[in-house]
């Protein structure tokens, strides 16, 4: 009997890609060969990041997407050359794995051409749960607060041990040379029981996406999948009652503003500068924080955040040094000033993200009216949350909604849902669109939040043009 031994040798070169005047290199490290990848809705916030992390890993990859329009999330995928089609035209081979946005229904167009082609197809969290699966991975879950706890944990990790990062406000990147992955997992169609971290957060559970779940005893079962899937420890927000009346496996250790949490966040000061803090681990005062974000959720995001980077060796100067220097993520209470107007861009879509985000605005412009222009991204949530967004809106001195803009449910699904179900119901409200946008032309000394997981980016730059 004869045996044979193959070794696969490392292969390590530097790849330069160019296009539209713009380079991107890399160090490719991949054993022998690379996959090709094609991302259908590659400019979707959760897709585009995907693309550039299998990018950055060695592979090719290209993508499609109906909006030809500029969007912050091609930005990382521009930079890195991965090319974006807008037809159906195009070559593609036969060797490519294809995956997709929920975004896009089975009978796309380009979702019946990969198909016809006979393309290897997987769901985009299946690839990333493959991804993740190879390194030290930090899984930040929660109905609220995910991108921006990963991102406080991405900068710590970044500026000391390094790390790879997905995270949903279209950031993405990954070398083999780290160890740690932070990896913000979504619930969103289950897609974070694809995850087997070695630690997780779970920031919050409340009904979100009810399209998907039965009821909450439905959410909070399928987060007690991902954390008992995780594999050392789960820093879990013990003033949140759901959270709480999870059956752990894991070791898991509770935070919060109650006394009855292994970390207790204690005399706090919420200042137009940003909060200040004081953490007691175990009974014992571990440090004083300064945060330069604002509003009391961020408070115990970073809480959770702390005690992750603790866990993992991190020590305690560079935790504080690198806190202070935090910026929060894209469309993360993005503020830019227009004259005297303050303009606020954040994601907030859920009425309990846009309670804290108006509170965060509260906070650092006390005297200052309070506007809001949100474009509903579904049907559905309209239709479960009416009362509850109508409370959140009512925050604000007045507040304009868009039609609804939904890009994975159909109006004639829900016939009669219209944004008017929730501004008839407003103390001052009103509908706006980029036509309309002169509604807001007295608003020039005034904090105008633009929200929404559906783009804004239009509305704010009409409101621009009539601010000059």
């Amino acid at each position: 009997m004869s045996y044979y031994i193959i070794i696969l040798h490392k292969v390590i070169v530097n790849k330069v890609v160019k296009k539209n005047s713009l380079s991107y290199t890399r160090r490719v490290e991949s054993e022998v060969r690379y996959v090709k990848y094609y991302c259908i809705g590659i400019k979707g916030t959760g897709m585009s990041t995907l693309a550039q992390i299998l990018f950055d890993l060695g592979n090719e990859v290209s993508g499609y997407d109906d909006a030809r329009g500029h969007k912050f999330t091609q930005d990382g995928l521009e930079e890195r050359g991965i090319e974006i089609f807008y037809d159906h035209d195009h070559e593609i081979d036969k060797d490519t794995i294809v995956t997709y946005s929920v975004a896009f229904k089975e009978d796309h167009p380009e979702l019946v051409r990969v198909k016809e082609m006979g393309l290897t197809i997987k769901r985009y969290h299946e690839i990333m749960g493959d991804v993740v699966s190879q390194f030290e991975t930090i899984g930040v879950s929660g109905t609220h607060g995910k991108t921006s706890t990963s991102s406080m944990i991405k900068h710590v990790l970044e500026n000391t041990v390094g790390c790879n990062y997905f995270i949903g406000a279209g950031d993405g990147k990954a070398t083999r040379d780290n160890k740690y992955y932070v990896v913000e997992s979504d619930e969103f169609n289950r897609h974070f029981k694809a995850y087997h971290p070695a630690y997780s957060i779970i920031t919050n559970i409340e009904e979100e996406h009810m399209e998907i779940y039965k009821d909450i005893d439905d959410i909070r079962d399928t987060f007690e999948v991902f954390a008992n899937q995780t594999k050392k420890l789960v820093v879990a927000n013990g003033d949140n009652e759901e959270v709480r009346k999870i059956n752990y496996t894991t070791p898991v250790k509770f935070y919060g503003f109650n006394e009855n949490n292994d970390i207790v966040i204690k005399n706090m000061e919420l200042t137009s500068e940003g909060p200040r803090f004081d953490l007691y681990i175990e009974g014992e005062l571990y440090d004083s924080f300064t945060i330069p974000v604002f509003g009391e959720h961020m408070v115990a995001n970073a809480a959770a955040a702390i005690m992750i980077c603790r866990e993992i060796g991190i020590n305690k100067e560079d935790i504080k040094k690198y806190f202070a220097t935090f910026k929060n993520a894209k469309r993360r209470f993005a503020e830019e000033k227009v004259g005297n107007a303050i303009i606020i861009d954040d994601y907030a879509h859920h009425p309990t993200e846009i309670k804290v985000t108006l509170n965060a605005a509260k906070q650092k412009y006390p005297d200052k009216r309070l506007v809001v222009v949100f474009r509903p991204n579904t049907f559905s949530r309209t239709v479960d949350f009416t009362d509850e967004f109508v409370e959140a809106f009512n925050m604000a001195d007045v507040s304009y909604l868009t039609e609804i803009d939904s890009n994975r449910e159909k109006q004639e699904d829900y016939p009669g849902v219209t944004s008017h179900m929730i501004i008839d119901k407003l103390n001052n409200g009103d509908i706006i669109s980029e036509e309309t946008i002169d509604k807001l032309k007295d608003e020039r000394d005034s904090v105008v939040c633009f929200m929404g997981c559906a783009y804004v980016d239009s509305l704010i730059n009409a409101f621009k043009e009539i601010m000059k």
